[in-house]
């Protein structure tokens, strides 16, 4: 409090937004631990359902499923007898639908973090606009205590400016860092998600069939 009333209006200012800086991060980490799963684990056990063909037990597994990466399979998983370009596109929009639910708030951490330092600077020039102030009305013969507790007061808004701002600035990398990685996840889950629905699409006896159907052609061709 006393470092608050010391360095004028603007340290409030600077308070309230390491107050914003906090809020923000907590309730991102607290998202991003929601959303985050073990894609590895949850795409082995939607391969032995899509196999079976049992899309219904698939869907319910998707749905009871928290995170962006299971909302992406389950866009695909819905559509499951479309064409694996369809598929394809089905499953870029529904991850591009996800990718701004993952950026929210960032942008305010990141102007906070550019803000503040200004804001410090700013406190800072003003204070030492008001210590030449006092020296000039005193004709120029003011104290060298006066003098420096003009600096002093002055120089605390630019400290607590960069107080807020460098661990604003880590704490803006580890979520952008955090923002890579879902989205890495969820283009993994929609390419192997496409890729086995792709899969099961033509039943086996089909499948042999064409393929007998080549080598058969194949061979006239000889």
């Amino acid at each position: 409090m006393e470092y608050l009333q010391k360095g004028g209006p603007l340290m409030w200012l600077i308070l309230f937004c390491s107050v914003l800086v906090v809020g923000v991060f907590l309730e991102r980490l607290t998202y991003f631990h929601r959303a985050s799963i073990r894609v590895g684990e949850f795409l082995r056990g939607l391969a032995n359902l899509i196999q079976r063909r049992n899309f219904a037990e698939a869907l319910h597994e998707c749905a009871g499923t928290p995170g962006p990466v299971a909302r992406v399979i389950h866009a695909a998983i819905i559509h499951h007898d479309k064409a694996r370009t369809d598929l394809k596109e089905i499953v870029q929009e529904a991850g591009q639908l996800e990718v701004p639910k993952l950026e929210r708030n960032l942008a305010l951490l990141s102007t906070v973090t550019f803000v503040t330092p200004l804001i410090g600077l700013l406190g800072t020039v003003t204070g030492l606009i008001e210590s030449f102030v006092t020296i000039s009305s005193h004709s120029g013969f003011a104290s060298s205590m006066d003098i420096s507790s003009g600096l002093y007061h002055s120089l605390l808004t630019t400290a607590a400016g960069l107080a807020v701002a460098i661990p604003s600035s880590v704490a803006y990398s580890y979520l952008s860092a955090r923002v890579n990685t879902l989205i890495h996840d969820m283009e993994r889950g929609g390419i192997e998600v496409v890729n086995l629905l792709t899969a099961v699409q033509i039943p086996a006896d089909d499948g042999a069939q064409i393929i007998e159907f080549q080598r058969q052609k194949n061979e006239r061709a000889r």
